[in-house]
């Protein structure tokens, strides 16, 4: 079965030129919202991808009425690849995982997209290594001073509630609470 997806992203905007087209090219239910494309909790597409069966395929007019970036791209492709289901956007033709030259086209933007993420990790960490050889502090700042912490722990010693205890300080009673670990 083929399943159409249409979206759009303002009450103002209409699906209805998408599910022509979408309907012209063969599919047979079409699962339309007005919802932003930034949204990652989309209704219509959750119940296409649960429609899906080995065999079927999930067509859209435009990869950006799937997705707004590459790695969402992939994962909802990964999604539907899982299904054993295909994947069509008839205006990016090489965009067809039911044709093997679509495969490949899906399969190297998806090599690219993991080669990004791991130089986007290294940049990171190696930021994080020079900021620390300087002497930066990471992580948030302390909630109480040294002197604090100090008389914190000898009120809890002494019994005192840790809400009570928290509530003098400002801070939550998990906070007075974790002082334990750390003495």
């Amino acid at each position: 079965m083929i399943y159409g997806y249409a979206r759009v992203s303002t009450d103002g905007q209409s699906v209805s030129a998408q599910v022509t087209a979408l309907k012209a090219a063969g599919a047979s239910t079409v699962f339309q919202e007005v919802a932003s494309g930034a949204k990652t909790n989309r209704v219509q597409l959750l119940r296409a991808l649960d429609a899906l069966r080995s065999g079927d395929v999930l067509m859209v007019t435009r990869l950006d009425r799937l997705a707004r970036s590459t790695r969402d791209l992939l994962n909802t492709l990964a999604t539907i690849t899982v299904t054993g289901a295909g994947f069509r956007s008839l205006a990016d033709l090489w965009a067809d995982t039911t044709t093997p030259h679509g495969r490949l086209m899906i399969a190297v933007l998806g090599g690219l997209a993991e080669f990004e993420r791991e130089l986007i990790h290294a940049r990171t960490s190696d930021g994080l290594a020079r900021a620390k050889q300087r002497g930066v502090k990471l992580g948030r700042k302390p909630k109480l001073t040294a002197y604090q912490r100090q008389e914190a722990l000898a009120r809890r010693e002494s019994g005192e509630p840790l809400t009570d205890i928290g509530r003098s300080f400002n801070v939550s009673h998990s906070t007075i609470s974790r002082l334990r670990a750390r003495a």
